[in-house]
């Protein structure tokens, strides 16, 4: 982390430099042009670190201020015109405004025409122009641009020969612009060209080199097109004895190498090939060691996201489609809520190894100081490369095997085994419900026997279609009666996916009145299942056959039962409340809230009371690091656009998800959010579960109760008194494993009191 920093700031120094450094130059100063050029370069550094685009906008108008300072005859305009085109297509990577790029290749023509046969810099303008003209046969699909940016990249290649360092990008480009001209024309001997290249290029990639995953994709996609053409099984066997060798590669992946295993996943899947379940391991294996390699920051999210999408999901219904349902099971815990467990699965074993030793200190500083100079290397963005990635990769590989040699850390940066998911279903079942492309399966794990299958008669589209419905009817709760709609979306729910679950439960002998966790995925995740049922006379909803709560993933309901109090007599509570925040209406029943808390609480614990004026950003931190049990009524403020910026709103500001993953609280028990939308997430990336409810059960909080929509004050205020007066046992002494059966109970005194059904059911348990 400190070598990512560094390079930040390195980045961030040479801004300010480079700037400074220009204010002083006179305009007339020869080193003008210079000034502009370096400044320009600095802020593409910053951009590609950041993505920032008013960077990116600002270095185009330096380097066309530089421009005009190196006209015709310039030693360095040649110079110019280059990065001025480069920046104009990088901004068009971005904005997609075809302007940038028609002006780009402009200037590469002009670079070019001043870079004649023996310059040095001949073969990279050659490159850089094949390069933008491909691009723009992609927007417009204009045939003269692809035929001219092949013969340009001839060129480059007869400049780039055998030993060159460039060769193998050559090699690539140039059989990619054939392949891509093969699917206009269909002309079979560009497709025999652009094999022979792929060929040459994989040579040139030898075992440990980081361009081999890229290079053996590239030559299995195109012999997979010639298999189409010709159907000749010699070629379909040879692209997957390619991608076989994905899964023999170190275990340094970067976001290339997990690209290319995903595409050998979408072959296997297209062409149901043997290997696919091998294939979606290989690609699951690749991003947990692509994400241990990235920093815990927010912003490589996106990384994440784009990383991930479906994967897991599908690998589950793979693996459920071949029989394997542990390794099922194994493949969707790898993939699910991947930000939250580097968080804690990569955090927690670097702490305990630091703590074991003096040689388990110097291994976790080693492993930490390689991930990061592989982070960097990995990252186009940087352009120190004074080591070389597969020198790096060989180093990360020795300590991590060092690190596995010590005593009890064997299983080091290695995914969970069935056998410790297991684990998740000591006090219950645990039932994994995922919708895949392929299938929607629902898994019962329970603790002693193998995972049972409930196959689900619906498609994910048809669960995606229901899914919509529902979180566009939640929005409308409050404003008008929806119950006759959302009893229709409950009844569906029961149909066709939660009875099927009870009769397997039944089956498998899990008595009524149990307590069963919810594991949802994909397009279930913001789906009610605790609420499902028939909703008729003499038949039972599922609230009345078992109580529901929910698990992002096995892992961290495995991590919240570990979580024992350290010592009974910590059992401080805290209960803040902000009737009046910074935005949002007044909360009415918020002080009341807060009376009916302290009159439950206070005669068995330590209880402090924050609100109005007191309950402010600082205030709620600093009592969250000295109370184990919390109670917070204010607004919840869900961003779906930017997830770690949801937060709570109080009195001078917002409590983020970034504020609460970086605090470090010490031994959390159990949160009440009586407040909005705390388990509403990124819809874009459900299985991440980025959202408040999330974020205080990952910073350790083993139970934890959220809303998935909007609370009504007063059915608040109406919860808090039911939940705490069956929450304390007749000991008096708080304990969070009773959270869920005291939610449960508390939704059937909402419901003697005839309070709307949506306002019912809004509550829910996370965790133990």
């Amino acid at each position: 982390m400190a070598q990512l920093l560094s390079s930040a700031n390195n980045i961030e120094d040479n801004v300010k430099v480079f700037r400074a450094t220009l204010q002083r130059c006179p305009s007339d100063h020869s080193r003008q042009s210079a000034c502009l050029n370096n400044l320009a370069n600095s802020l593409q550094d910053r951009f590609k670190q950041r993505g920032v685009l008013s960077d990116l906008d600002e270095a185009i108008e330096l380097h066309r201020a530089a421009l005009l300072l190196r006209p015709p005859g310039h030693s360095d305009r040649s110079m110019s015109l280059n990065n001025l085109a480069v920046s104009l297509r990088g901004r068009f990577k971005q904005r997609s405004v075809l302007s940038d790029l028609d002006e780009a290749i402009e200037l590469h023509r002009a670079a070019l025409l001043l870079r004649p046969p023996g310059h040095s810099d001949r073969s990279m303008s050659l490159n850089n122009l094949a390069i933008s003209l491909q691009d723009r046969f992609k927007q417009r699909g204009v045939l003269s641009d692809l035929d001219e940016a092949i013969e340009l990249h001839r060129a480059a290649l007869l400049l780039r020969p055998p030993g060159h360092s460039l060769r193998t990008s050559s090699l690539n480009n140039l059989a990619v612009s054939l392949q891509d001209r093969f699917k206009q024309r269909g002309v079979l001997s560009d497709l025999d060209e652009a094999i022979e290249l792929h060929r040459a290029a994989l040579l040139l990639c030898p075992p440990g080199h980081s361009d081999r995953s890229m290079s053996l994709n590239n030559l299995a996609i195109s012999l997979q097109g010639r298999f189409e053409q010709r159907g000749v099984l010699s070629d379909l066997d040879e692209a997957f004895r390619l991608y076989l060798q994905l899964s023999r590669l170190s275990h340094a992946a970067s976001r290339g190498d997990l690209s290319a295993a995903k595409s050998w996943v979408a072959s296997a899947e297209k062409l149901k090939h043997g290997s696919t379940l091998v294939a979606y391991q290989t690609a699951l294996n690749f991003l947990d060691q692509h994400v241990a390699l990235l920093s815990s920051s927010p912003r490589h999210f996106d990384v994440v996201r784009e990383a991930t999408s479906s994967l897991a999901t599908d690998a589950f219904s793979c693996g459920v489609r071949y029989g394997a349902l542990t390794t099922a099971v194994q493949l969707v815990e790898q993939g699910r809520a991947v930000f939250w467990t580097q968080l804690a699965r990569f955090r927690t074993p670097l702490d305990e190894l630091s703590l074991s030793g003096d040689t388990g200190a110097a291994l976790a500083e080693e492993f930490k100081r390689l991930s990061s100079q592989l982070r960097n290397a990995f990252d186009q963005s940087t352009k120190d490369q004074s080591q070389p990635i597969g020198q790096l990769t060989k180093q990360w590989d020795d300590v991590v095997s060092r690190i596995r040699a010590l005593p009890n850390f064997s299983w080091f940066l290695l995914p969970p085994l069935f056998s410790d998911l297991q684990k998740a279903a000591e006090d219950g079942p645990v039932i994994i419900v995922n919708a895949s492309r392929y299938s929607c399966d629902a898994l019962i794990i329970l603790r002693a026997q193998d995972p049972v299958h409930v196959p689900l008669n619906i498609a994910r589209t048809e669960i995606s279609e229901l899914s919509s419905e529902f979180q566009s009817l939640a929005e409308q709760f409050g404003y008008s009666d929806h119950q006759h709609k959302l009893v229709s979306i409950l009844r569906k729910l029961w149909d066709d996916i939660v009875n099927p679950v009870v009769q397997g439960l039944r089956e498998s002998a899990v008595p009524p009145g149990s307590r069963i966790w919810w594991c949802p995925t994909a397009e279930f995740t913001p789906l009610p299942l605790h609420a499902a049922g028939p909703y008729e006379k003499k038949k039972h909803n599922l609230s009345h056959i078992y109580i529901s709560s929910y698990t992002p993933t096995l892992t961290t309901l495995i991590r919240a039962r570990r979580q024992v109090s350290q010592a009974a007599s910590l059992q401080q509570f805290v209960a803040i409340g902000q009737a009046h925040p910074d935005r949002g209406k007044e909360l009415r029943c918020v002080a009341s809230e807060l009376a009916v808390v302290a009159q439950h609480v206070a005669p068995v614990a330590p209880f402090t009371s924050l609100a109005d004026s007191n309950a402010t950003v600082e205030g709620a931190l600093d009592a969250l690091s000295r109370n184990q049990w919390l109670h917070l009524a204010c607004h919840g403020m869900p961003n779906q656009q930017q997830t770690f910026e949801s937060s709570f709103a109080l009195r001078d500001g917002l409590l983020t998800i970034k504020d609460i993953v970086r605090s470090d609280w010490q031994n959390p028990q159990f949160a009440f959010l009586s407040a909005c939308h705390t388990t509403v997430g990124d819809k874009k990336s459900p299985d991440e579960s980025i959202h408040l409810a999330a974020a205080m059960q990952f910073s350790g909080f083993r139970s934890v109760i959220g809303s998935m929509w909007s609370v009504d004050d007063e059915v608040a205020r109406q919860m808090a008194s039911a939940f705490y007066l069956h929450l304390i046992d007749g000991s008096g002494r708080l304990d969070c494993t009773r959270a869920a059966v005291a939610l449960h109970k508390a939704v059937k005194t909402l419901r003697r009191n005839k309070v709307p059904l949506e306002q019912q059911i809004v509550f829910v348990h996370i965790g133990v």
